[in-house]
Order: C-alpha cells, then structure tokens, then sequence
C-alpha cells in the first residue's frame, strides 16, 4: 500500500539551513575570538564583534542576505573607526606588556649561589632561576650570596647582571 504525503509535510525530510544560519555565526564569532586571543591586535577582535552583530539579526529572523549585509556593515565600521582609536588609546596608555628577554632586562633580582669567577646563579622578582655572569662594564668581584642584582643583558640561557645600587 503506497503511503499518502500529507498536505502538512510538503517538506518532510528537508532540513531549512537558513534557520541554522545562527550557529555558523556563533562559531565565526569564536574562531575570531580564539585567534584575537593569539594575535593581540584587534583585528578579529572586530570580526568577531561584526559576526555577533549578525548572530543577533539570524536570531531575529532576517534574510541571510540581510544577515550578511548588516554583519559586513558592521565589520566595516568597528574595524575603520573603533579599531583605529582602540589601538590609539593602548600607545597613548603604555601599557604594552613587554614580553620574552624585553621583560628582564631591568629587572632586579639576587643572588642564590655564590658566584665563583664572575659566574654565579640568580633568581629574578618574577621568580626565575637563571645562571648568571657579572657584566664586563662593572668592576670584576663575586657579589655574595643574598645580593641584590639588576639585568643588563641576556646572552642565550645566561643573564648578564650588575650589583643593583644600594
């Protein structure tokens, strides 16, 4: 016996990918946040706001056209006028992280085993452990055990330090 179609499931077993267009958003929108995560500069910082803009008008239940437009829309102007003041801002602040060898140099530390030779092993503020070497600019003495140092270089996996001024 043929079964009858219904005239209430025309569509039966068609899947309607416009209602789902929500979730390609969200995971547009996360893509973009993990990799502003990584690359620090704003950029997919706007594309993934942009696409959270175009979550919101799926949600709503505008044309994918619409969707697009609208998500474009906003891209275009977070990335040409709030991005441009965002990265202004973090100049005019300072507040850039130094980071790897940039970071240490400066940074004051003291001396955890004495140093034999010029050649010694110190733990820095940020708590590392480096072996170190007394700088050639500072007058040759092994500074004791409990001194504290200042970072003036780093050459490989050895600090080059200086006795921090008392």
């Amino acid at each position: 016996m043929p079964r009858r179609v219904t005239a209430s499931a025309p569509y039966a077993g068609v899947v309607d990918l416009v209602q789902y267009a929500w979730v390609v958003w969200l995971v547009v929108a996360l893509v973009c946040f993990i990799i502003e995560m990584v690359t620090l500069e704003f950029t997919f910082l706007m594309i993934g706001l942009a696409s959270t803009v175009g979550l919101v008008s799926s949600i709503t239940g505008l044309e994918w056209w619409a969707q697009i437009l609208i998500a474009s829309a906003a891209a275009l102007l977070l990335l040409f006028l709030v991005r441009p003041r965002l990265l202004e801002r973090l100049q005019e602040s300072g507040e850039v992280n130094k980071q790897g060898i940039e970071a240490l140099l400066g940074m004051a530390g003291e001396v955890t085993r004495s140093f034999v030779r010029g050649a010694g092993e110190v733990t820095l503020a940020n708590g590392d452990v480096w072996t170190a070497r007394l700088s050639p600019a500072v007058q040759p003495r092994d500074p004791d055990v409990g001194e504290r140092i200042l970072v003036t270089a780093i050459e490989g996996a050895t600090a080059i330090v200086v006795p921090a001024q008392r």
